[in-house]
């Protein structure tokens, strides 16, 4: 393989490359699904700060980054870290004390704006949003629109449906694409290239990888490409789209990766009892976070009898094992 193909590198390498103080940047997976974990973590380690971050409906990746400090602006749907916290902990006290900016959109308007990225098109219509406050409750000032050319001038616009009332909308709303600095997603297996291939539902993480300037791929699997190709209409994700790839077995833990492990409900828990105060939370990233040097270690501290109990029936694609209450 050449070497200009191969794009293969360490996590660390990856993150300080691509991943700076004050980038716009997205992270896949959805609530305690794919979150790819160990690349906050790393995140977090480096202390890389300001952040604008955009998110369809994550949960431990966005809470973890937003306790550490990392995050200053959010654009996100929803944020939840299942049963252990409906709502993202430290998310919710970051909004109720104002220490980041955010500005809230329905799931579709997030899955559009994706989808507009990924398009080249500067919007998309939709009917979402009628009835509710997303429409006139906005987070960011005009002056700071103005100051950050990355931020849209404005959320979103209401405007006639130019085909009168067709399809029986008078009115639309037009959402604004997303194209972030970086966006950074882990999947099951990717080549050496790039190419990446999902088990499982995809969310709104290929629309994420395709409107980005640059991709982070994290993976359980690096594989040779002859092995991707033997199923090419599994491979979501061409090389092209893919800025570095970094294999990281269990690298979404403690959220779950379809067909290779489930979440663990005992760490959510642990991580939500921690989040409600913050000396609490300090104690716990300083323990699992700038306590060890790589997700490998982390993974050391949680031991192998704990991943056994959450390692993915080969039938079901998830564990049978765990105790969910």
């Amino acid at each position: 393989m050449e070497n200009s193909l191969n794009k293969v590198m360490p996590l660390k390498k990856a993150i300080k490359t691509f991943v700076k103080t004050g980038a716009h940047i997205s992270i896949g997976g959805f609530t305690i699904n794919r979150n790819p974990m160990a690349a906050v973590y790393e995140i977090i380690r480096q202390k890389i700060n300001d952040l604008h971050l955009y998110a369809h409906s994550n949960g431990m990746g966005l809470d973890e980054l937003i306790g550490a400090g990392c995050i200053s602006k959010l654009e996100i749907a929803y944020a939840g870290n299942g049963k252990a916290a409906p709502t993202c902990i430290c998310f919710a006290r970051a909004v109720q004390n104002n220490t980041i900016l955010f500005e809230d959109y329905s799931n579709y308007m997030m899955s559009l704006r994706f989808m507009a990225g990924a398009m080249g098109v500067p919007f998309l219509p939709t009917l979402s949003g009628f009835g509710s406050d997303i429409l006139t409750k906005w987070g960011f000032s005009k002056s700071m629109r103005k100051e950050d050319s990355k931020i849209v001038n404005k959320k979103l616009a209401v405007v006639d449906n130019p085909f009168g009332d067709w399809a029986g909308a008078s009115k639309v709303v037009l959402v604004p694409a997303i194209n972030p600095d970086v966006t950074i997603i882990h999947v099951q297996m990717a080549d050496a290239m790039g190419t990446c291939s999902i088990q499982g539902l995809t969310f709104s993480d290929i629309e994420q990888v395709k409107a980005s300037r640059h991709v982070i791929v994290t993976c359980e699997k690096l594989v040779e490409k002859a092995e991707l190709r033997q199923n090419p209409d599994l491979n979501q994700i061409p090389f092209i789209h893919v800025s570095a790839v970094c294999h990281v077995p269990m690298g979404a833990y403690p959220t779950a990766v379809f067909g290779h492990y489930d979440y663990d409900s005992q760490y959510l828990r642990r991580f939500a009892l921690a989040a409600k105060t913050t000396d609490k939370f300090k104690e716990y990233q300083a323990d699992c976070i700038y306590g060890v040097k790589d997700h490998e270690a982390f993974l050391k501290i949680i031991g192998q009898k704990q991943i056994d109990k959450i390692t993915a029936d080969p039938r079901t694609g998830y564990s049978v094992n765990m105790k969910r209450d």
